[in-house]
């Protein structure tokens, strides 16, 4: 059995004792009062739901027992039997059996014997006498029945909010361990250092166990999507074969959370605007019924969720006419663009308008928003496409957002934080490696041009005026190597000038409180070992004010 599985059928028993306690629960109350239509409606709605659940894990008797009980209560519910006779003991050793064959489940044991219960309950359904069974138990066989009665699951239900404030504070541990390894290693002290990497390994262990028990399956927002398509498809008189798959995934609840709306309008984007309704379909030689493939999968540390349709594909031609004509760029600088850096395009704030719905397939609506949603999580949004063929959105997102790998830098004699998400590489390179072209400093990375600005000129700009016009002879000559840390966001890189490279570590984010949370070149803060406060650089917000304020 594999680790899924496992946690899939503790979660199955978990639920299933819930049922069984809730079960005999409301059968005392509908002996004690046969017309309390509460108890048996709920009794009704256990055994459905038992019966679903179990067919669902394979379990077959359980799921007959629990079928056949529904129906039962179906009958007193429709006035077809009363809650008298011969049928009130039958359903309590029946749930007395099912409480057994939940348990048979989670301690491994084979299954129980349900043939003469099933029996029973079938001529009860079909009006039938009962055959009667062997005689209520040995005195040693009631104390053990009832100490059956009385066990505790061994799982229990946590509100996320919980899990929210442990992982919180999971977090001030942490920094604080940081702090004091750091004082440590200055003091230099045997017995404080031993004591200190004693607690690093421990608030290690702490902090993952925790991101682990925030992880739940992709398939519990992905299992929602069959009724948003069939919705979809409806309105829009499509047909759409729906196909899911990497539901076991894992990935942290509160990103799943957070990608919920940009998820759902890629996914009516695909049906709306990227497949065609069924006589173009066939008139293009494909199948009436057009194929949308959601699928999560995993990365190294990423997570992905791809949404690929076999739809018209992205006009890339008129999306690069539609950057001109919007003045985006002129039309040298739009036909010097590969398609990458076309569709890249799609996901500029203002670049959707209506009539794109006939020149792009609508692809494009709103996808400003939906890369927003996903840069505020540490994502990244790619976008692939072929005329005719189809299109695939795949959304890369972090396992957690609680801890961020980061590259420290120094700026002026302050640390920077920057995530490793939109880190592309580190050089260190002489004044004759650099250039100036229209007024911006160049170099030349495994043949791409690649533009290059001082990381103080974006931090301490103003308002709307251009950056400065850069030529070489702004270059000291005498500086030696300039450091230099290539970020990469939506298929572009751009060259950041530093002073230096600090080290590579985890870092947890906090939110910054007001009023610099307005400042959108920050997306956080974070404590040093130092104790010393470290912003951490938001890569999109650098890379749009570079080209918002570009010479």
């Amino acid at each position: 059995m594999t680790a899924r599985e496992q946690e899939y059928r503790e979660l199955f028993m978990a639920e299933a004792l819930e049922y069984y306690d809730a079960m005999s629960r409301h059968l005392s109350e509908l002996e004690r009062n046969p017309q309390d239509v509460a108890a048996l409606n709920e009794l009704f709605r256990l055994m459905h739901n038992l019966k679903a659940n179990a067919r669902a894990m394979g379990f077959v008797d359980m799921g007959e027992v629990a079928h056949k009980m529904e129906t039962l209560f179906g009958q007193i519910r429709s006035n077809e039997r009363t809650f008298t006779g011969s049928l009130v003991p039958l359903t309590f050793r029946a749930v007395d059996i099912l409480g057994n064959m939940i348990r048979a489940v989670g301690s491994g044991q084979e299954a129980v014997d349900a043939k003469s219960l099933l029996e029973n309950l079938e001529h009860l359904i079909k009006g039938e006498e009962i055959v009667e069974t062997s005689a209520p138990q040995t005195e040693d066989e009631a104390e053990s029945d009832a100490a059956r009665k009385l066990e505790l699951s061994d799982l229990v239900y946590i509100p996320v909010k919980k899990l929210d404030n442990l992982l919180n504070l999971v977090g001030e541990l942490v920094i604080d361990r940081d702090r004091i390894l750091t004082l440590a290693a200055e003091l230099g002290h045997p017995a404080l250092q031993a004591t200190a990497r004693h607690l690093f390994r421990i608030s290690d262990d702490l902090q993952y166990s925790v991101m682990d028990v925030r992880l739940v399956g992709a398939g519990v927002l992905l299992n929602k999507f069959p009724r948003v398509v069939r919705d979809v498809a409806a309105a829009e008189n499509k047909q759409v074969e729906l196909t899911l798959a990497g539901q076991d995934v894992q990935i942290d609840r509160n990103v799943l959370q957070l990608i919920t709306d940009a998820l759902l309008h890629i996914v009516r984007n695909a049906v709306s605007h990227g497949l065609e309704d069924p006589a173009a379909r066939q008139a293009a030689g494909k199948p009436a019924a057009g194929k949308l493939l959601i699928t999560a999968l995993t990365e190294r540390d990423d997570v992905l969720i791809q949404v690929q349709d076999d739809g018209r594909g992205i006009n890339t031609e008129a999306v690069r006419r539609k950057a001109v004509r919007q003045g985006m760029l002129t039309a040298d600088a739009a036909a010097a663009l590969d398609e990458q850096e076309v569709w890249a395009l799609l996901f500029e704030p203002g670049f959707s308008m209506a009539e794109q719905i006939t020149d792009i397939s609508g692809r494009g609506v709103g996808l400003d928003v939906v890369k927003l949603a996903i840069d505020s999580l540490g994502g990244r949004l790619r976008v692939n496409s072929e005329l005719g063929k189809g299109t695939t959105f795949t959304l890369v997102l972090p396992t957690s957002i609680a801890v961020k790998g980061a590259l420290l830098i120094e700026l002026d004699e302050r640390a920077y934080a920057v995530p490793l998400l939109h880190t592309d590489t580190v050089l260190a390179l002489p004044n004759d490696q650099i250039f100036a072209v229209g007024g911006l400093l160049m170099t030349r990375i495994q043949d791409e041009n690649i533009p290059l600005v001082p990381l103080q000129q974006l931090l301490y700009s103003e308002g709307d005026e251009p950056l400065p016009r850069a030529t070489r002879a702004d270059l000291p000559p005498d500086a030696g190597l300039h450091q230099i840390l290539v970020v990469s966001y939506n298929n572009r890189r751009l060259g950041l000038l530093i002073d230096r490279f600090l080290r590579q570590q985890n870092i947890v984010v906090k939110s910054l409180s007001k009023p610099l949370d307005t400042i959108d070149l920050f997306g956080g803060v974070t404590l040093l070992g130092n104790g010393q406060l470290c912003l951490v650089l938001d890569v999109p917000a650098l890379t749009r004010l570079f080209l918002a304020k570009r010479p």
